[in-house]
């Protein structure tokens, strides 16, 4: 019985030696003839890191205003041209005020002999004669049309439109002889001094987006200018169709951007000095979802792979930031192409 258990272990362990051999001779085989898998590798290095967020925004202005009538009427006098700059305050249109010009005329002869009873019975009242009730109605007769005056005189300011900041007349709209009314803009009044790059970011990058982050802003219509400015204001509201936050940096004394031009913002939300930077290529999923790198480490056959696991910090334009990892280092070679093709262990060669 022992023998034969003898027997069987030798036999046994020929085997694996002859197929250890066999595997040598086809791996060697292989070899000679180009049959390895092919791929290309890279050595990890360490090295500065930046990630961006790439948004779109655009220019925006408080000083925008579109300038209706605030009561209706004829338009009997148009002042300003387009392009025109103009003062707070200046007169931009007149409406028709002939028919509040003729109350008010009115009701200023009545003051005037409300004002003359009031004085008679002021002068009865300190002879004796006069009653109270006739003197405090005359009193508030004088009060009330003293009122009605005031009222008039101020619908009768409205028939003037002025401007109600420093801008320019960016466009007309209204005509002599058309009627305003407070639904009917007359003029679109801008004013471009200060204006405001505005953008919405995702709410996951609220974190590293403050006050004071720098942003660098481009714009499609000059290909060759890019400012740097910083957030002035970031949102405090979350709009639930997109998820997204406004943030806000003011640029004064502007000279040439306009409301609604278009600008390509980019926020650093990410700059790491010295880190572990490999290609995003490079890295790829296992079957339960974890990254993973294929290490080469050389031997009397080749190249052997080695799977080794690796947690991404970010990735951006390509490349990837990865924590710090026994399991790789700086000087490692890592497989950059081809290693879809390769499994754990295999033997590849290094395409030249």
């Amino acid at each position: 019985m022992k023998r034969n258990f003898k027997l069987a272990i030798g036999v046994l362990m020929f085997t694996t030696i002859i197929t250890s051999c066999k595997n040598e001779e086809i791996t060697q085989e292989k070899k000679e003839k180009g049959k390895l898998p092919l791929v290309t590798a890279v050595k990890v290095e360490r090295g500065p890191f930046k990630h961006e967020i790439r948004v779109q925004g655009n220019i925006e202005t408080d000083l925008d205003a579109l300038i209706s009538a605030e009561m209706g009427g004829l338009i009997t006098g148009i002042k300003v041209k387009e392009g025109e700059n103009v003062r707070k305050g200046d007169h931009l249109a007149f409406i028709d005020a002939s028919i509040l010009n003729s109350n008010l005329q009115e009701l200023v002869t009545s003051l005037e002999y409300a004002k003359y009873m009031l004085k008679k019975q002021e002068e009865l009242n300190e002879k004796g004669v006069g009653s109270e009730i006739e003197l405090e109605s005359s009193r508030n007769q004088v009060a009330s049309l003293k009122a009605k005056i005031k009222s008039l005189n101020t619908q009768k300011d409205k028939a003037t439109i002025s401007a109600p900041f420093n801008g320019v007349i960016d466009q007309v709209y209204g005509k002599n002889g058309q009627i305003a009314g407070p639904q009917s803009p007359l003029f679109r009044l801008v004013n471009n001094e200060t204006v405001a790059v505005v953008a919405s970011i995702s709410e996951k990058h609220y974190a590293n987006v403050k006050i004071g982050t720098e942003m660098k802003v481009s714009f499609p219509n000059y290909m060759d200018t890019t400012i740097v400015l910083r957030v002035t204001n970031v949102g405090n509201y979350i709009e639930p169709t997109n998820r997204t936050i406004r943030i806000r940096s003011t640029i004064k004394k502007n000279s040439f951007l306009l409301p609604n031009m278009l600008a390509e913002v980019n926020i650093t939300d990410l700059d790491v000095e010295n880190g572990i930077v490999l290609p995003s290529k490079s890295i790829l999923k296992d079957n339960e979802n974890r990254d993973f790198v294929f290490v080469l480490t050389k031997d009397k056959k080749g190249f052997v792979v080695s799977k080794r696991s690796v947690e991404i910090i970010s990735k951006y334009d390509g490349e990837c930031l990865v924590s710090e990892n026994s399991e790789i280092k700086t000087g490692d070679l890592v497989v950059l192409d081809g290693a879809r093709g390769v499994a754990n262990n295999d033997i590849v060669e290094i395409k030249k």
